[in-house]
């Protein structure tokens, strides 16, 4: 019998635990709605009983005894109906933390969902969906690495295309001859440069480990001093470079070569698309920290702006040549930073105006907004 009597509680303890598991959803709301509903029973059969044991029946007239017991059978449904909701929604509650942490998150972040504090009956759907995102996440990092290898290996056998063009043109050739190595070297030119641009999208777009290697940037010296590396260029294309920055630092942490390649790229798409610009004027302004890149060109298409930044797309007419990759380089850099950009053509602006609006200095933060305010002044 001692034996029995020992197991018994035990035995009991299990089939509770088996009913109502640690950290299930059930016994949350078991722990939260008994006690105040079992005190709203024990107020009920209190009240009945001083009506039925304590009070006099020849001072009451059936009609008062009828709509008292009405009154407070209602008043105590809903005090239960106030009690279930409010219970209802705190043991919900940490569900409704997850579906806007997952709300608040970009369509490039694929960071595990945090299960802590979560129902035991909500945690197997976490941990599938987790699963589910890790998958997806090391296909688009092989697929980033196949294409930042590819452009790397292509690198060496059209950097030789291009030297021997170059040794042959540096010889005397006859007309046609030189007419096809010219061909070949700018095409190898051409194909070289869409492998960089292959190998900085790749990185680019390596959002998790990007943050790694921020450093704290004054943007308007750093715009001075990279800006200054495109004056001959401008120059070379009757294009006047001009830097309009306040004379006080602006912060912002980044990523340098990433960021020479986020203004090189509009630098160098200004240039290819607003050739008849009379200059290119790049502007710091601060709170909060922007920088813009403004030229006088035909403009942007309203239907075209959405799309510009899409990888590999020529808007119909253009007739500079280009790897169509600038932009986008643009947009996944930006992404990558946790920043803004935003578009203004004509009639809006005089031009083309793309602006890059970072978050301040803050190393070390998760970044998760990534949309675009197309469209904005």
């Amino acid at each position: 019998m001692p034996k029995t009597n020992q197991a018994s509680p035990h035995r009991v303890h299990s089939r509770l635990t088996r009913l109502l598991p640690e950290g299930s959803l059930a016994r949350r709301l078991m722990l939260r709605l008994f006690p105040p509903i079992a005190f709203l029973v024990i107020l009920d059969l209190s009240v009945t009983w001083v009506l039925t044991q304590r009070m006099s029946l020849e001072d009451w007239l059936l009609r008062d005894i009828f709509w008292t017991m009405v009154l407070s059978q209602l008043f105590l449904m809903a005090l239960i109906a106030w009690i279930l909701l409010s219970g209802i929604r705190s043991g919900l509650a940490s569900i409704k933390d997850l579906s806007q942490q997952i709300s608040m998150r970009s369509e490039v972040d694929l960071q595990k969902l945090d299960p802590t504090g979560l129902p035991a009956e909500v945690v197997p759907l976490v941990d599938h969906v987790n699963e589910l995102l890790s998958r997806l996440d090391d296909t688009i990092q092989a697929q980033k690495r196949f294409i930042g290898h590819a452009a790397h290996q292509l690198h060496t056998p059209l950097s030789g295309l291009r030297l021997e063009s170059e040794l042959m043109l540096a010889r005397p050739l006859p007309d046609d001859v030189r007419v096809r190595a010219t061909r070949i070297k700018t095409v190898s030119d051409r194909m070289i440069h869409l492998g960089q641009q292959l190998m900085v999208l790749a990185r680019a777009d390596s959002t998790a480990t990007l943050k790694d290697s921020f450093r704290r940037l004054d943007l308007c010296e750093w715009v001075r001093s990279v800006g200054g590396d495109w004056f001959l260029r401008a120059r070379q294309a009757n294009i006047e470079l001009v830097l309009h920055a306040p004379e006080k630092q602006v912060w912002i942490d980044a990523d340098p070569i990433l960021l020479s390649e986020l203004l090189g790229n509009l630098i160098d798409n200004a240039i290819r698309y607003a050739s008849e610009t009379p200059s290119i004027v790049l502007r710091v302004t601060d709170n909060p920290p922007t920088l813009a890149v403004e030229d006088q060109g035909p403009g942007i298409n309203a239907q075209d702006t959405l799309r510009i930044f899409d990888a590999f797309y020529r808007s119909p007419g253009t007739a500079s040549e280009g790897s169509g990759l600038g932009l986008a380089i643009v947009r996944e850099i930006t992404r990558g930073h946790g920043a803004w950009w935003s578009v203004a053509s004509r009639p809006a602006f005089d031009g083309t105006r793309i602006s890059i609006v970072f978050p301040g200095p803050r190393i070390g933060t998760r970044f998760s907004r990534t949309e675009s305010l197309l469209g904005a002044k």
